[in-house]
């Protein structure tokens, strides 16, 4: 079905039109890890060049990387592979929001973790204003 349905829509990704129209006379720039491509051409309405991206899966903007980010919203100039510095050793990779989905965060006490959280340790004092 998916075959079918992606000439005609654009939350599966982008439809056939867009890449065979839209793209054309653009230059793609660049690829980031999760398959998004990064594409540029033309001129906003403040003359600035137009960028956006075309997802490699889902559109969900929490999939955009945080130095692509920067590219699309102009905050940098060249492609983040030659304009920023290597990435750091202690910094972890870009997750995408797992909001909704089993990978989600759930505290200690969420329903889906059983509704039972820790009793209280009794080292803290409610509030009242006669106090």
């Amino acid at each position: 079905m998916g075959i079918n349905l992606n000439p005609f829509t654009w939350w599966n990704g982008a439809s056939w039109s867009t890449v065979l129209y839209g793209l054309r006379g653009k230059t793609r720039v660049g690829e980031d890890a999760l398959g998004n491509a990064y594409w540029q051409g033309g001129s906003d309405t403040m003359g600035r060049p137009r960028r956006w991206v075309i997802y490699g899966g889902s559109n969900d903007a929490s999939r955009v990387p945080p130095e692509w980010f920067g590219w699309l919203h102009h905050q940098i100039d060249d492609v983040p592979d030659r304009a920023l510095p290597p990435r750091r050793t202690w910094q972890k990779p870009a997750v995408a929001n797992m909001t909704g989905t089993a990978l989600a965060y759930r505290p200690p006490g969420a329903l889906e973790k059983g509704g039972h959280r820790q009793a209280a340790t009794g080292d803290y004092e409610a509030w009242t204003p006669d106090a």
